[in-house]
């Protein structure tokens, strides 16, 4: 589902009450797990977490301008959804 907002904090504030603590916690775990380096961003109406151009200076093949994307994590109509996205082969 798409909310209108800017920042993380926005979006969570814009979930069902149902969907905030889950959804909180679920990006509280991979926050805490996430390999040192990758960044944590909020775009295109979910959460990311993306690997920098300082770490891979490639960037993602379709838009070598954006971050590779590693993992994200939005509220859907009826489901909260995990999307990881590590799946590249690449060197660093």
């Amino acid at each position: 589902m798409k909310y209108d907002a800017k920042t993380f904090e926005e979006y969570l504030e814009k979930l069902p009450e149902d969907r905030k603590y889950p959804f909180k916690k679920l990006r509280d775990i991979v926050a805490e797990n996430i390999p040192k380096g990758f960044k944590e961003r909020y775009s295109d109406s979910f959460l990311q977490f993306v690997v920098p151009h300082e770490i891979y200076p490639k960037g993602y093949h379709v838009n070598p301008k954006e971050p590779l994307p590693f993992i994200g994590i939005a509220s859907q109509k009826n489901f909260i959804g995990f999307y990881h996205l590590g799946i590249y082969a690449f060197e660093l």
